[in-house]
């Protein structure tokens, strides 16, 4: 809870008022036995009307008071509580946005949804409890022994037997339910990923008709977690009844001695009655720390998720003082003897990449080809900086990446992913979502560039038409296609496709190559395609296999000497069109 409390830090000011009105609110409560326990000694008694009056009113305008104050407190903790969870939120989310795939792939996705939504939850409604019942609770249980002791000392054991009672049911519950608490946590986590998986391959369920062996998979996991719940509600059950019964033995305790010591004439009526409710606030303090006994440990366990979340740090490491490109900046891409195999793997696990050697100059194009799992995709992922190399160099313009500030190095690249993602929205602001200040002018070449204009055209609203979350109601080559459009829109001197034209038929990608080399021939090209076709007329084509480059020049020069190349060629080319 360490972390959670320095986020408290701003709101220092409120949780003193906070603090003041509580305290406020329990001499109120304290001092309403007092008046009850009077008015029966010198009003009921006595008969004296006028007393009983006086000392109802200022009851009820005491209660009155302690009801607006009350008000306040619940105010003010959840402003505390909510303020404090939106800084987490907000914390987590930057994070989490500074962290590499290594570390994304260390909590997975589901994890951190959880942590961000339900671990935050928890916290934020344990906190406006805790607020309230961690300073009310111990100042009405303290004060009601304070203020029973003055009524009676030969009945505190009464007091002393019930806490004993209470703090046996307490401790109980504690090594029964506690070690669940994480598993909860946990099994949420895993519910959430189950459940994100077969939502967001929900066609390929239907089409492979594995509804049932999804169903049971769900069923497992929803089963694990609805269990372990059940186990602590059931185990938490007893809290209840056994408080109640405690109060009640309580009451019937105070009653029967009570009776015997005034009828000895050792004790007043009203004093009696006086001990008998601050008893109940005794109890009630108990009950209110009990509460807390249920919510803590579950919050306890959310903060330490959230703090194995701030606490990461990046594998990515940053200078000190960032390096900046040159002023007349080419884009000259150099991979120097690069290597790199995945955070997680062992060191006896093989790397992705070895020695991988080639440079990308502007005005040209340079392809990447390779069989499936060959490292393509992966020499992208260096190049922006999802992940460092463990060996080699990166330079751009001669300057090492990994000395460039990472905002300084992505705005020099547009990039288009292999997976063709677009956000919730319209195409306009999917298209403006790298550039907003992006000219009118601009955003029209990049559509005319991708081909995209005709579907933005037949569409009602054109430019402002509706996009679903990831571009569901789009094609795939319309996707792509957006994708494409959206990293030109950018504007910048180095451009990455990643396998960004395996959705468009053949027509569609020799018009979107041909106008790509006639408006952006200047800037680096670094494309990677598993078609031959779209790579033939590329300056420069690094062939890959099994993460080495085997193979480095034009087509004409590969056919000859490279085997893998030929290879791929024989199996997506007919004979003539092999000796073009």
């Amino acid at each position: 809870m360490s972390k959670v409390f320095e986020f408290m830090k701003p709101y220092t000011i409120m949780v003193v008022v906070i603090v003041v009105l509580l305290t406020i609110e329990a001499i109120c409560a304290l001092v309403l036995p007092s008046y009850m326990a009077d008015i029966v000694n010198y009003g009921v008694i006595t008969g004296d009307i006028q007393f009983i009056w006086r000392s109802g009113v200022s009851m009820l305008l005491l209660t009155l008071f302690a009801v607006i104050v009350a008000l306040a407190v619940g105010y003010f903790s959840a402003k505390t509580a909510t303020g404090v969870a939106n800084d987490l939120r907000e914390a987590v989310f930057k994070k989490v946005l500074h962290f590499s795939n290594a570390e994304l792939n260390k909590f997975s996705t589901s994890s951190l949804i959880t942590r961000t939504t339900n671990d935050i939850t928890q916290i934020q409604s344990t906190m406006m409890m805790a607020l309230r019942q961690f300073i009310y609770a111990p100042i009405i249980g303290i004060g009601g022994i304070v203020r029973a002791l003055e009524r009676s000392v030969s009945m505190t054991w009464i007091i002393a037997l019930a806490t004993l009672c209470l703090v046996g049911v307490f401790g109980i519950l504690g090594i029964v339910a506690m070690p669940k608490f994480k598993m909860i946590q946990n099994l949420i986590d895993k519910l959430n990923s189950v459940s994100r998986e077969n939502l967001s391959g929900i066609l390929i369920v239907r089409a492979f008709s594995t509804q049932r062996f999804e169903k049971k998979r769900f069923d497992k996991a929803n089963k694990e977690l609805s269990d372990t719940n059940l186990f602590v509600d059931q185990a938490f059950a007893f809290l209840n009844p056994s408080i109640m019964l405690v109060m009640n033995l309580t009451t019937a305790l105070v009653v029967w001695v009570g009776a015997y010591q005034v009828s000895a004439f050792r004790a007043d009526i009203g004093d009696i009655f006086a001990f008998l409710q601050y008893g109940m606030l005794i109890i009630f303090a108990f009950f209110m720390v009990a509460i807390m006994f249920v919510l803590l440990p579950r919050a306890v366990v959310s903060a330490g998720r959230i703090k194995e979340v701030l606490d990461t740090e990046t594998s990515l490491k940053y200078r000190a003082e960032s390096l900046s490109f040159p002023a007349d900046f080419k884009g000259i891409v150099e991979f120097k003897d690069v290597c790199f195999k995945y955070p997680d793997t062992t060191e006896d696990d093989e790397n992705v990449l070895n020695h991988i050697s080639f440079t990308a100059k502007p005005n040209e194009t340079t392809a990447i080809i390779g069989a499936t799992g060959c490292g393509k995709s992966t020499i992208f992922k260096l190049l922006l900086r999802f992940f460092d190399v463990c060996s080699g160099k990166i330079c751009i313009d001669g300057v090492d990446i990994r000395d460039v500030d990472k905002k300084e190095l992505h705005d020099k690249i547009g990039y288009v992913p292999q997976k063709a993602l677009l956000f919730s929205g319209s195409i306009r602001t999917n298209l403006l979502y790298a550039d907003k200040s992006a000219t009118e002018e601009r955003v029209l070449d990049a559509v005319e560039i991708s081909q995209s204009k005709g579907f933005i055209n037949e569409r009602e609203d054109g430019y402002d038409s509706n996009v679903a979350q990831g571009g569901s109601n789009l094609s795939g080559g319309q996707r792509q296609r957006l994708s494409i459009a959206r990293a030109l829109v950018k504007n910048a001197p180095i451009n990455l496709f990643d396998d960004s034209f395996s959705a468009l038929d053949l027509k569609t990608d020799a018009l979107l190559r041909a106008a790509l080399k006639k408006k952006t021939g200047k800037n680096t090209t670094i494309v990677i395609a598993q078609r031959i076709s779209t790579i033939m007329d590329a300056d420069q084509i690094v062939v890959l296999d099994e993460g080495k480059v085997v193979g480095l020049g034009k087509h004409r020069e590969l056919m000859k000497t490279c085997s893998v190349y030929r290879e791929i060629a024989a199996s997506q080319l007919t004979e003539e069109e092999m000796n073009l």
